[in-house]
């Protein structure tokens, strides 16, 4: 998605002007769901309310934002309820093979990883972000067969309300202590870090997912992020 404004961009291998692009690696809020009423509901923002998108038209021109959000993903976990296929780890190389070359990743996970079924501490969740982070910084999936930038983002704090209440037993202290795990693994990478909680809470319909609202606050918070890493 491209949005007019004043952006900046990169010279390819040529010469020319190129847009930077970003992909935006996270679950069921970068998918852009709403907060679930019920089990299954399937609604989801219009995309032009989702964070992504936000971002892309604070931004402005000369930036290309590649969402790529599946609800229910985890860092590293094997979900033994909802599948294998929403381990992040497991997809992230072919994420970053589809849409090389990249000159950013921003991963915002961490959410699912507080799941009552994953019995993770905080600690533990930041070391698999960290995890993501390292194979992201491994690749040749940047300009000219560099490694893309990231940014860690730690998603907003569990609220334990609403009908998926029982899945995130203990979810709202662990995912309370995550920033401060996750900031300290950035700075070990030497990648950026942004805390989403000053900047948006979750929907109290079910504590976990985000309001137009919030995504909204997101999307601008994330684009001032990204305008730093690159000043």
């Amino acid at each position: 998605m491209r949005r007019a404004g004043g952006g900046t961009s990169a010279k390819g291998e040529d010469g020319t002007l190129t847009d930077r692009t970003i992909l935006c690696f996270g679950d069921s809020n970068t998918h852009g769901t709403q907060a679930l009423r019920f089990l299954n509901d399937r609604r989801r923002h219009a995309k032009p309310a989702r964070w992504p998108t936000v971002m892309a038209e604070t931004l402005g021109d000369g930036w290309d934002v590649i969402a790529e959000g599946h609800p229910g993903r985890t860092a590293v976990f094997d979900d033994p309820i909802e599948g294998e296929h929403k381990n992040g780890i497991r997809a992230l190389p072919a994420l970053l093979e589809t849409h090389l070359p990249l000159d950013l990743v921003i991963v915002m996970l961490g959410t699912n990883d507080t799941k009552t079924r994953f019995s993770a501490t905080a600690f533990d969740i930041a070391k698999g972000l960290e995890r993501i982070a390292k194979t992201i910084l491994a690749s040749d999936a940047g300009p000219d067969g560099s490694a893309p930038k990231v940014l860690l983002a730690a998603p907003v704090p569990v609220i334990e309300v609403g009908p998926i209440a029982p899945m995130f037993v203990g979810a709202q202290a662990k995912s309370a202590d995550l920033a401060e795990h996750l900031q300290a693994a950035a700075g070990r990478l030497g990648a950026g870090f942004i805390d989403l909680a000053p900047v948006a809470q979750a929907d109290p319909v079910d504590g976990v997912h985000l309001t137009a609202e919030a995504q909204a606050a997101i999307g601008r918070a994330m684009a001032g992020a990204v305008q730093q890493l690159f000043s």
